[in-house]
Order: structure tokens, then C-alpha cells, then sequence
């Protein structure tokens, strides 16, 4: 059944290989870590390499000049990031540009940032952003881009990701949860 997503995306704030092992090879790793103030280029550099021996992709949040200077296969940009200042950039042709939204003027604003995906929240996590699937449908239609579930996704709601005619998501949660009884 979970064979029929292409991509997953998992957000991680720390480096645990445990976790990473158990993932599959169409899962991309995000790090993103904002109760740091500065970025641990380091830890960075051990996650990059970590993804690659496990032949994972692996992105950077919010930070595309330490992305592209350590040669990571791209970045996510949260809705808070507005900047533009990026696209002066010289980037490599299998680097992405990947960014959340959660209403209509965050949508337009990473049009104009030139993300190759949007990940629409929250999905099915009640919070400020709270969606749900009809208001993400709604949303989803508003954009030419490839528009991708986040937030709440778990082993009970992931069918309903097909509703969406969705092939990919993202999230937390729903790689923390056991697998089996």
C-alpha cells in the first residue's frame, strides 16, 4: 500500500541514524533546526554524508547559501522565509528549491521564489494552520506547482492522502511511529 507514494519527506532536528536506517530509499531528509542560532556546519556535513552512503537525498532549511556551498541536493524554505534574494544565485541543475505554504498569499510568494514544490499545512494536524482535505484541494488547484500534504500525516490517516491525488508527503510524526503490533 505505502508503495504507491514516489517521495517522502522526513523533517528531522537531529542526527539519528536509527531512525534514518529504517527509512526507505524513496525518503528525503530535511534538517531543520531552528532553536539553533547558528547552523553546526559540522553536523551538517556528518548528515550529508550519512545520506549519501544510504543513497538518501538530503535537504537544508532556510539556509540556501550553506546549502549550495556544501553541495546538498537542495533546500526548504519554511513560509516564514520571503526572501528573493536567492534567486541571483547560481545553482546546479539537480538542485531544488522546495517551500511550505499554508494559505493563498504564502502560495503566490513561493511562485515568486521559483520553488520547484509547495508543501501545503497543515493537513490534518489541528492546529493555527489547520486545513483539512477539502481546503487543501481547494488551495492545491490555486498553483501550477507540485503541491505536497504535510503536517498530521500518520499510519492512520495515510490513506487519505489518496484523496488528494497526491504521490508524496511529508512529516514528523508518522516516521517516529512503531512499526508492527
Amino acid at each position: 500500500m505505502h508503495n504507491y507514494f514516489k517521495t517522502k519527506y522526513y523533517f528531522i532536528n537531529k542526527f539519528d541514524t536509527n531512525i534514518i536506517n529504517r527509512l526507505d530509499k524513496h525518503t528525503i531528509i530535511i534538517y531543520r533546526n531552528y532553536s539553533e542560532k547558528k547552523i553546526n556546519e559540522s553536523l551538517v556535513l556528518k548528515l550529508k554524508k550519512f545520506c549519501r552512503k544510504k543513497n538518501k537525498k538530503f535537504f537544508l532549511s532556510n539556509n540556501i547559501k550553506l546549502a549550495i556551498k556544501l553541495d546538498l541536493d537542495g533546500v526548504y524554505l519554511p513560509s516564514f522565509n520571503k526572501s528573493l534574494n536567492h534567486l541571483g544565485y547560481k545553482l546546479k541543475k539537480k538542485f531544488e528549491i522546495i517551500g511550505s505554504a499554508h494559505n493563498l498569499k504564502e502560495i503566490k510568494n513561493k511562485e515568486l521564489q521559483k520553488v520547484n514544490k509547495i508543501f501545503l499545512s497543515s493537513l490534518f494536524k489541528k492546529n493555527k494552520n489547520y486545513l483539512g482535505i477539502n481546503k487543501f484541494k481547494l488551495l492545491s488547484n490555486l498553483t501550477k506547482k507540485k503541491v505536497v500534504a504535510l503536517g498530521g500525516v500518520s499510519k492512520k490517516n495515510i490513506k487519505l492522502i489518496k484523496l488528494l491525488n497526491s504521490s508524496e508527503f511529508g512529516g514528523i510524526s508518522y516516521f517516529k511511529q512503531k512499526k508492527g503490533p
